[in-house]
């Protein structure tokens, strides 16, 4: 019993330490030295202060803002210890009833845009932490924000064309707007 017993311990403590330990730490201190932004989270700093991440969107309801991807996180939005898509299918009842309250709410916080929604404003992506939108969907709310906060819509549509974003490395993904970065440039306008 014994010749089995010691091998198998030693093996088990062998691969403890290399799988919990070793290759962990390899891992990141390679990621600290070659992406150290990203392995501190992507976090955007204001007056030394965190304001939030690159990666992880931001609930933002005052008409002054932006308004990103509804998140399908629960209880709270964009908690990232929640993250999980809302797993329905198109023909769900659940989700068709849960879109169309979405475009309700959107047609009554901007009752004179009558340009078609873009869909992104009413599904929550995969993971429902999505931090961007589309250029389609910033560009939908630019009258709302910019009678809002008393600005010309041009001012408005200058700042989220310059805070789009193209694909990665020109093939990836799609062309993206990050919420809480433009919302953080609206602010520092001071309107």
């Amino acid at each position: 019993m014994k010749t089995l017993v010691r091998p198998a311990v030693s093996l088990f403590l062998l691969l403890s330490a290399v799988t919990g330990l070793a290759y962990p730490l390899a891992v990141t201190g390679i990621a600290r030295a070659v992406f150290p932004e990203q392995a501190a989270g992507s976090l955007i700093l204001e007056d030394g202060q965190v304001v939030g991440s690159e990666l992880i969107g931001q609930h933002f309801s005052d008409p002054k803002h932006f308004w990103g991807r509804p998140s399908a996180t629960a209880p709270q939005p964009y908690n990232a210890a929640a993250s999980s898509g809302s797993n329905l299918g198109p023909l769900n009842p659940a989700l068709i009833e849960a879109v169309e309250a979405r475009l309700e709410a959107l047609r009554a916080a901007d009752p004179g845009n009558a340009r078609a929604v873009p869909v992104d404003l009413v599904t929550a992506s995969a993971s429902g932490l999505d931090p961007h939108i589309s250029p389609a969907a910033a560009l939908w709310q630019v009258p709302r924000v910019a009678r809002a906060r008393g600005l010309a819509e041009a001012q408005v549509r200058s700042l989220v064309e310059g805070h789009a974003e193209g694909r990665q490395w020109w093939l990836l993904g799609e062309p993206r707007v990050n919420v809480l970065k433009l919302n953080l440039a609206l602010d520092a306008l001071g309107q």
